[in-house]
């Protein structure tokens, strides 16, 4: 049989990091960084005698992902211990939730070929986070940095909805993108702020039964969790067409050899021997805090493309990808509010701005400029002291050193020409250095023209006035 014979089925387990000023039981700082074991204190450090205290904040901020994807909002809801030997969490247990969820039965809507599909959501609940093994490898030892243990995390559940690398990698990029429009999480996958568990199965395509599904842990790139997928689909394939069975497993997916090892097995619920934590008090939320919540909630990344549409008359391409990241779409309206050029500045952001993100693998909210810069940057070529080939030089200049683009053109000597006469004798020297060019355009062949144009450019070093030269060849050859 070929792997067109199967079914792959995937659910997945998101877990995001609040943007809180402070932990979940205590008042110790989440800011990341920091010298290890710094942020912490006898709580987060589960010191005997020591009693967690719920930052509301946090159930604010699990409630606002809820009602932005579409969950039910639970009025009465608690906190669970969960039992397991975490060596990065001193009392040996994690305080999360078990059977009552703050949100359940949700969905966030994606777009895939065959058109929009509802990935539901089974809950959002939240939980403490675990600290950090630092393993030495020339000591032999492992050193526990306990600055993460207890920063506020949601988990989202989905249902196992997903049957591609592709639909998991727009479920990861709308999710991405609801959280950091309500500003709950900042969404650092470089950090840690977001990272998802990957559950991986496959069955025979008409089997009504799931396969043994494996977990995949703490992954925290798209691109990683996209290729991890496919070999796990392709190695799963491979044992049951070889006759042998799927275990169900805890795995680690190792990015340098482009495969998956063997952490564990894999833990059912009853593993955790979950029971109510005595120590906190149940979470009863009134109609009206909900509500509150609700009418009070940002806007949201479909709702904002729409009105780019109406607004800005923006193609739904181009709409699409500025509105994806929360980041890029403050930089639009930022910039677009000071130039009101708004066709320009989306411009910019679609094309060398996402360029340069994707050649040095940046998010963008690694941008190290100012909506300030980029409208400037748009200003002086509208006024025509610079052109646009040599914006490109300056965007370049403002991911490297952000400045004020007017600095950087007088550093760099990039003002543009537009003195009539400068470019007259430029026209001139290479009207009489391209003979055949010449030819071939009073010959009928326009393409010729640009030829002209660009050696004019190289001549100058892209600082002529393009419009300028432009008419000037066509007067002259027209003659």
């Amino acid at each position: 049989m070929s792997r067109n014979d199967y079914e792959v089925v995937m659910g997945l387990e998101v877990h995001a990091e609040l943007s809180t000023k402070t932990k979940i039981f205590c008042s110790c700082p989440t800011e990341f960084g920091g010298a290890p074991n710094t942020h912490t204190c006898p709580i987060c450090m589960a010191m005997p005698g020591t009693l967690p205290v719920l930052n509301e904040k946090v159930v604010e901020y699990a409630v606002k992902a809820g009602l932005a994807t579409n969950c039910q909002i639970s009025r009465d809801s608690k906190n669970d211990r969960k039992n397991y030997f975490y060596p990065d969490l001193p009392k040996a247990y994690q305080i999360s939730q078990f059977d009552k969820p703050l949100c359940f039965e949700g969905y966030v809507e994606i777009e895939t070929e065959e058109g929009k599909k509802k990935i539901r959501l089974e809950r959002i609940h939240i939980e403490e986070d675990a600290g950090k093994l630092n393993h030495d490898e020339f000591g032999g030892g492992t050193l526990v940095d306990l600055n993460r243990a207890g920063v506020p995390l949601i988990e989202i559940v989905s249902k196992p909805d997903l049957r591609s690398s592709d639909e998991v990698d727009k479920y990861l990029k709308k999710l991405k993108s609801i959280l950091e429009y309500i500003e709950v999480s900042d969404c650092k996958m470089q950090e840690g702020s977001l990272r998802a568990d990957v559950n991986v199965s496959v069955r025979k395509k008409g089997d009504e039964k799931l396969g043994t599904r494996t977990e995949m842990k703490n992954m925290n790139s798209f691109r990683s969790i996209t290729r991890a997928i496919e070999y796990e689909v392709t190695r799963q394939i491979d044992v049951i067409e070889s006759g042998g069975k799927v275990e169900q497993e805890t795995l680690r997916w190792d990015d340098v050899s482009g495969k998956t090892f063997s952490m564990r097995d894999k833990e059912d619920a009853q593993d955790y021997r979950y029971f109510p934590d005595p120590d906190l008090v149940a979470i009863k939320l009134s109609e009206e805090y909900i509500e509150n919540i609700k009418e009070n909630l940002p806007e949201l990344p479909e709702t904002r493309r729409e009105r780019y549409l109406n607004e800005y008359k923006m193609s739904e391409k181009d709409a699409k990808i500025i509105v994806s990241s929360k980041f890029l779409s403050d930089l639009f309206e930022e910039a677009t509010k000071i130039c009101n050029n708004p066709k320009s500045v989306c411009n910019w952001i679609i094309s060398d701005i996402s360029r340069i993100l994707n050649e040095n693998e940046m998010e963008p909210i690694e941008i190290p400029f100012t909506a300030e810069n980029l409208a400037e940057l748009v200003t002086i070529i509208d006024k025509g002291i610079i052109s646009s080939s040599i914006g490109k030089k300056v965007l370049e200049e403002l991911f490297k050193e952000p400045r004020s683009p007017e600095t950087i053109v007088k550093e760099k000597g990039w003002i543009q020409i537009s003195d009539e006469g400068e470019i007259k004798k430029v026209v001139m020297d290479v009207i009489a250095a391209n003979p055949n060019s010449v030819k071939d355009y009073k010959g009928g062949k326009d393409k010729a023209l640009g030829f002209l144009v660009g050696q004019a450019m190289k001549q100058t070093k892209g600082k002529a006035n393009p419009q300028m030269l432009n008419k000037m060849f066509i007067e002259e050859l027209n003659k």
